[in-house]
């Protein structure tokens, strides 16, 4: 039997290490208040349970304190993650939402979009095949050589030609033309 047999035994050993546990937690927190609930903590931990104190391993002090101490380094590392979730979702919440398009920015925004279309369509197959991986799936060099069957060296010049006679179509097509 351990030294937390009984309820009575349970009362003595809060009454000789309740300072203990509270000194260890202090030491950590800083904080009497937080540190009041590490001891709260620790001696219900024993009175469920008892079984977990092995004195083959120690002293009973000497495991009431380390649970103390972990208990409060754990509140810590606790209060740091809760502080970091905050701080994540004040940046979240403080970043602007985008202003709603006018109907002109739509219309040149969709004119844009049907020139681009446009420029993709007429680049030869494989180097549409390359920018549209890269684009329009969000692949790599290394992934487009994969998905095509090529070595990369090919994969990235198509993507690069194609980028090339895109820019040059864009360059010299005149918004109207679309």
């Amino acid at each position: 039997m351990t030294e937390l047999a009984a309820a009575s035994d349970f009362t003595r050993v809060y009454r000789a290490h309740a300072k203990l546990a509270f000194s260890a937690a202090m030491r950590v927190l800083g904080d009497p208040a937080t540190a009041e609930d590490v001891v709260q903590d620790v001696f219900l931990t024993l009175w469920r349970s008892p079984g977990n104190f092995d004195p083959s391993r120690g002293s009973l002090p000497g495991y009431i304190a380390m649970m103390a101490r972990s208990r409060a380094v754990d509140r810590i590392r606790s209060r740091k993650a809760g502080a970091a979730a905050a701080d994540r979702l004040a940046v979240r919440d403080a970043a602007p939402e985008p202003a709603a398009e006018s109907p002109s920015e739509t219309v040149i925004r969709r004119d844009e979009a049907g020139r681009l279309l446009t420029v993709v369509a007429d680049l030869p197959p494989v180097q549409r095949e390359a920018v549209l991986l890269a684009y329009g799936r969000g692949l790599t060099a290394a992934e487009i050589a994969a998905a095509s069957g090529v070595p990369l060296g090919t994969a990235k010049s198509r993507l690069r030609l194609g980028l090339q006679r895109a820019r040059r179509a864009l360059a010299t097509a005149s918004p109207a033309a679309a």
